[in-house]
């Protein structure tokens, strides 16, 4: 297979449905890739020299389909759905040279403290979603305090020490992004929520995915993310914050998942958002790399036509500070490549 040129892309596969939800007819899917996999000689992925994997950020309905919550559009207003076209037909044409997937689900539910719910103003207001940065000094200054009855919820009861101990939290939360030069505390829409559509994978790159699944028959290995209601966890790899104002863990970073993603001869890293949680995971990969050995770095190709930034139009552009980190990763070693590229010309692989 390796010495192969890339695959053509299945027939199933239709473009002009990536910006769409639909039902993934995975039984049909599963005999159609079975068939593929014997046309093309496809081998199970335990027979692979090179070991690759494809770590795929948030590729979800929340963050990916043009009515959802946080679609990321980027610049040019469909950044997310033109990253997933790419995003899928790179399966499929590199489908016996990818060995595993791991496709992290952003995973949230309601009072968490990103989310409007989580404050109030002197009102009793909530902050608006997307709108507001909760700085420290609105927290130090009472602008945005912790929703008492959010207590209630978080410690299962309403008393005045739990509520005292979580706004205790929530000032030691937003000094710590600071120290640490975390992006300030921003409140989101609800979205991605735990059993909702928006926290579903996009219905195309599921559909890759299984594809992928059966016809190399390895198990995509899933990661969910994000439901500790007391840290945001851009990064698949670490919350925003680990711990309290106490010095109590409150949080760990993932520590299996990164060794389990080191293992790997090759490690491919696309999703959403570049700006975000795609840049958080790398810059904390690269940590961990640095650690090691920073040699490592190189075995790390990151799909820039796959991954765009958060832009909310006359309100934040992250556009440059995206660029500018993903400038920093290939600095430090990491390979900036196209999705379209073939993966034998990539610089320093070997398949």
């Amino acid at each position: 297979m390796t010495n192969q040129p890339q695959l053509p892309i299945p027939s199933h596969f239709d473009r002009r449905q990536v910006g769409e939800v639909w039902r993934v007819n995975y039984q049909d899917l599963a005999a159609a890739a079975k068939t593929w996999a014997k046309d093309h000689e496809i081998k199970p992925a335990a027979e692979d020299k090179t070991r690759i994997c494809l770590v795929a950020i948030d590729v979800q309905n929340t963050f990916c389909i043009p009515q959802f919550e946080l679609f990321v559009g980027d610049r040019s207003g469909t950044g997310a759905v033109d990253d997933n076209v790419r995003l899928c037909e790179f399966i499929y044409r590199n489908l016996g040279f990818i060995s595993s997937i791991v496709p992290t689900l952003d995973t949230h539910t309601a009072m968490q403290i990103f989310h409007p719910i989580f404050w109030v103003n002197h009102a009793g207001e909530h902050p608006t979603p997307a709108a507001t940065m909760i700085t420290l000094a609105d927290v130090e200054t009472g602008v945005w305090q912790v929703n008492p009855a959010v207590a209630y919820s978080l410690a299962g009861s309403l008393n005045e020490d739990n509520y005292s101990l979580l706004q205790k939290y929530a000032l030691h939360y937003v000094q710590k992004l600071s120290q640490d030069g975390k992006f300030p505390l921003t409140i989101w829409p609800y979205h991605s929520m735990l059993g909702g559509i928006g926290n579903a994978l996009v219905s195309a790159v599921e559909e890759a995915v299984f594809f992928h699944n059966i016809a190399r028959q390895s198990q995509t290995m899933f990661e969910i993310k994000g439901n500790n209601p007391l840290t945001e966890n851009y990064s698949v790899l670490r919350p925003e914050v680990l711990q309290g104002p106490d010095g109590q863990a409150i949080a760990q970073k993932n520590t299996r998942l990164i060794q389990k993603i080191l293992d790997f001869d090759v490690i491919i890293i696309a999703g959403q958002a570049k700006s975000h949680c795609v840049a958080w995971t790398i810059d904390d990969l690269l940590t961990e790399i640095t650690a090691i050995d920073p040699n490592l770095a190189k075995k790390v190709y990151l799909l820039e036509d796959c991954t765009s930034p958060v832009v909310v139009p006359g309100v934040i552009d992250f556009t440059d500070q995206a660029d500018a980190a993903f400038q920093r990763f290939a600095q430090a070693g990491m390979n900036l490549v196209k999705s379209t590229q073939p993966m034998e010309n990539w610089p320093g692989i070997v398949l």
